[in-house]
């Protein structure tokens, strides 16, 4: 049997020391990505640089194996999170500097649909948090009353859901933004976690209703097809599930939201993971009444409506224009246009910045091809893609 060398109050303690240090160096370390930032202001270089990015991936897995026995995949995940927090954090400062009047703004009034604890709630508070603003949080029940909010000045901003991994496109929103005036200014990707949620640790064969917004419903369909004489409850919002089962109290009624946010409402989780995807992300955008301008240094991404002709060929016709000039797209999307029947609106997400030579040309062209064509927005882009390194 071997003897500790030091006690458990002691290795406490020095494990708190050190994880102030690491607090200090990590503060020390953004602090010197804005000046990284403020450097590139001076010469016009983009934010991300991926040759960079990888020699220094390379030389820490180098280092960490050799002087300090860490794990590749450890220190891969670990500085994965630290990159992208600096890149958002310069993209963020140079945005301040294309747009001074949103830098002056210490608060911001943001309307998102349910209650504190929805999905939408964490959104506001993840995507905000990168901005440095405190919020007014206006919840709203339906996404409808979110664009309206923003659109009638009670609200700065408004966060929308608009497409899920599992569930795919949140086809109310794509229908609302057919005849809104607002802009998209920004998106956010968030991991979304379901869980079952309870005020007691139920068995699940005793569980007789189940509350949820219908997106997870579908996004957990697999899952629910194994519980047996369960009704299912739609509401508003996850928020508002959750809100329903602890006012019922009821051992046989259950929910399905977010582990930590149950916990704001005295919930606790019977079961996590089970979702159809263990991979589960829901991408948000964020729009206002007024477009922002887009730092060239920073990756951009255009999203705009069309119709075309009924013509054959006609959508491939747009679709070669984008080819032509280099556009990438990474999203197409047809909806119905309310009042002409059999005729769609195509939702086109671009990987370009508006005023960039490239879509300007392809613009031009589409507005001679189209019938109808606008703007949706023109936004940074912050999902940032780890920077790949080969690990041995």
């Amino acid at each position: 049997m071997t003897t500790a060398k030091y006690s458990l109050d002691e290795i406490r303690l020095r494990l708190n020391e050190l994880d102030d240090q690491l607090l200090c160096l990590l503060s020390e370390r953004r602090q010197l990505s804005i000046e990284v930032a403020k450097s590139k202001v001076e010469t016009a270089k983009p934010v991300r640089d991926a040759a960079r990015e990888q020699q220094l991936l390379v030389k820490l897995i180098n280092n960490g194996k050799d002087k300090y026995q860490l794990d590749a995949q450890y220190i891969t995940k670990l500085f994965h999170t630290i990159i992208e927090d600096s890149v958002l954090l310069q993209q963020s400062y140079l945005q301040n500097l294309a747009n001074p009047e949103l830098s002056r703004k210490p608060l911001a009034r943001v309307a998102f649909l349910g209650a504190k604890g929805s999905y939408s709630h964490l959104a506001s508070r993840e995507y905000f948090s990168r901005k440095n603003m405190e919020l007014i949080e206006l919840n709203c029940e339906h996404f409808k009353e979110v664009a309206n909010t923003v659109e009638s000045g009670h609200a700065d901003y408004g966060v929308l859901p608009i497409e899920n991994t599992s569930s795919g496109s949140i086809n109310e929103v794509y229908d609302l933004l057919q005849h809104t005036t607002l802009s998209i200014v920004g998106e956010l990707t968030l991991p979304i976690e379901h869980c079952l949620v309870a005020t007691s640790d139920i068995r699940l064969e005793d569980l007789k209703i189940l509350y949820s917004h219908p997106q997870p419903h579908q996004q957990c369909s697999e899952f629910l097809s194994r519980l047996k004489g369960v009704q299912l409850e739609s509401c508003a919002s996850t928020a508002d599930a959750m809100q329903k089962v602890k006012e019922m109290n009821r051992s046989d009624v259950a929910a399905i939201g977010n582990a930590s946010s149950g916990k704001l409402y005295g919930l606790q989780p019977l079961q996590s993971n089970i979702a159809n995807q263990t991979e589960n992300h829901t991408r948000f955008i964020i729009v206002a009444r007024k477009p922002v301008e887009v730092s060239t240094q920073i990756p951009a991404k255009t999203t705009l409506i069309m119709s075309t002709s009924q013509q054959a060929g006609s959508l491939v016709e747009c679709l070669l224009v984008l080819q032509r000039y280099g556009v990438n797209m990474t999203k197409l999307e047809s909806r119905p246009i309310m009042g002409n029947p059999w005729e769609e609106m195509f939702y086109v997400d671009l990987e370009a910045h508006l005023n960039s030579e490239a879509m300007q040309h392809a613009l031009s062209e589409l507005t001679k091809l189209t019938k109808h064509l606008k703007v949706l927005g023109s936004y940074p882009s912050e999902n940032v893609k780890p920077t790949q390194v080969k690990l041995k």
